[in-house]
């Protein structure tokens, strides 16, 4: 890649507005991701909900992956570029428990078995009202 499409990206990078929150965004997260859409001479956001299941990091051509089920059951996958101008908006709807950089075997699973643990935020919190209410 040449100097002057890297110099870009990096200034694009730098103006990106805090709509899209790819500081936080980690393997496991169930994101809503608010995509302009080009159709003819109309432009439209569409809204993408699901799993991330793979991050690339990197400068000007960082992207990450994101999977839902669709209609019957069939597997949607779609590569989102975070940099990119026609990432409207990236919403962080809950966390999960994962414990791997690559969530790719979720593609074989269905169901029950697709679902991942939810990330307890506040777990001394959690503890502490039991013990409260048992001295009560």
């Amino acid at each position: 890649m040449s100097d002057l499409v890297k110099s870009l990206g990096v200034e694009h990078m730098l103006d990106r507005p805090d709509a899209v929150p790819y500081g936080k965004l980690r393997v496991g997260d169930t994101v809503r991701v608010h995509f302009r859409i080009v159709e003819g001479s109309r432009e439209r956001l569409q809204a993408f909900q699901g799993v991330v299941i793979a991050v690339n990091p990197g400068t000007s051509d960082a992207n990450f992956a994101v999977r839902r089920t669709g209609a019957h059951g069939v597997g949607v996958e779609r590569i989102f570029p975070i940099h990119s101008p026609r990432l409207e908006q990236l919403e962080i709807l809950r966390h999960a428990h994962v414990r791997r950089a690559r969530l790719y075997y979720l593609r074989e699973r269905t169901g029950k078995r697709a679902r991942l643990r939810e990330k307890r935020r506040f777990a001394a919190v959690a503890r502490a009202e039991p013990e409260a209410n048992a001295e009560s």
